[in-house]
């Protein structure tokens, strides 16, 4: 299995970069600047970017950054792919350049969401500084936050996330968008991986256009969440779900719509796990308050 330590970025294709960056700076308050190929720097820590926005004929979230802890590790993940049979393409120099790691390739699994592989991360680590005064993202040793990414293939997409990229259980959901008993339920898998964030990746059970459900960021104090929602009304940006929190990993936060078309979790007091004494279960709701998700549809 591979040893992924965390989710190290993400990669997001856009037909306007202008609003990606207006998105960024003035409603998230990241910070942003060019990147090789005419594409986007988002910026969360020290690291140079967290979200790569790239220029394309679409708009929607094209890749999973994951990261591996040095050269052996990386090596091992290519065997580890090759054995089980996975078509893996590797990086141009072009775009390593524009990741800025060592080495980098990429797969896709079964429900053909793409993920990448890399170690070796370049950064100057020029200090963070929103434009809009939020004092820092939680990231490492935990990431950039968690993706929740469409599986319509789910039984056979959540066996080779667990038994070939070496994720594990977190918790189970499951939903039902009407009351219409005919109606299938859709899984939800939280899963997670080399480090104490609940989730790093969960896969629901439905197609998606938009190639995401939502990606995650977090901040470390409540009132920056309600400073971000105030942004977010005051720039006419689309909540998807109210202010709520979470029973399984305890996140207080609201949903908006991204310019991607896929939904962006921005919260405070994420739930950081000793996996060694953790048991998964089966939540079967999916907040202790809040969270009204039927404002997306209005």
């Amino acid at each position: 299995m591979l040893d992924i330590r965390a989710l190290g970025y993400i990669v997001v294709e856009s037909t306007d970069l202008g609003q990606w960056r207006r998105y960024a700076e003035q409603v998230l308050g990241m910070t942003c600047s060019g990147a090789p190929g005419g594409a986007l720097y988002l910026k969360m820590d020290e690291r140079d970017y967290r979200y790569l926005v790239v220029p394309g004929a679409r708009d929607r979230y094209l890749a999973s950054g994951w990261e591996l802890a040095d050269e052996p590790a990386y090596r091992h993940a290519l065997d580890t792919l090759r054995q089980a049979n996975v078509e893996v393409v590797h990086a141009s120099a072009a775009e390593l350049a524009q990741r800025r790691v060592q080495a980098m390739a990429w797969f896709a699994d079964p429900s053909g969401n793409r993920h990448e592989i890399s170690w070796g991360m370049r950064s100057d680590f020029l200090r963070f500084i929103s434009p809009v005064g939020v004092p820092r993202f939680v990231t490492d040793p935990m990431g950039a936050g968690h993706a929740v990414l469409p599986a319509p293939a789910f039984d056979e997409t959540y066996a080779f996330l667990c038994e070939v990229m070496g994720f594990g259980l977190s918790d189970i959901f499951r939903v039902r968008f009407t009351n219409d008993p005919a109606e299938s339920e859709k899984r939800i898998h939280f899963l997670h991986c080399g480090n104490a964030r609940h989730h790093s990746l969960a896969i629901f059970e439905m197609p998606s256009e938009a190639g995401c459900i939502h990606v995650m960021a977090e901040v470390p104090d409540m009132a920056e969440v309600g400073r971000a929602l105030d942004r977010a009304q005051q720039h006419g940006v689309k909540l998807s779900a109210t202010l709520g929190q979470h029973c399984n990993d305890r996140m207080t936060s609201f949903y908006m719509k991204t310019p991607g078309g896929f939904d962006l979790e921005f919260g405070h007091g994420g739930l950081e796990v000793d996996w060694s004494h953790h048991a998964a279960y089966e939540a079967t709701r999916v907040s202790l308050w809040g969270h009204d998700f039927s404002i997306g549809y209005r």
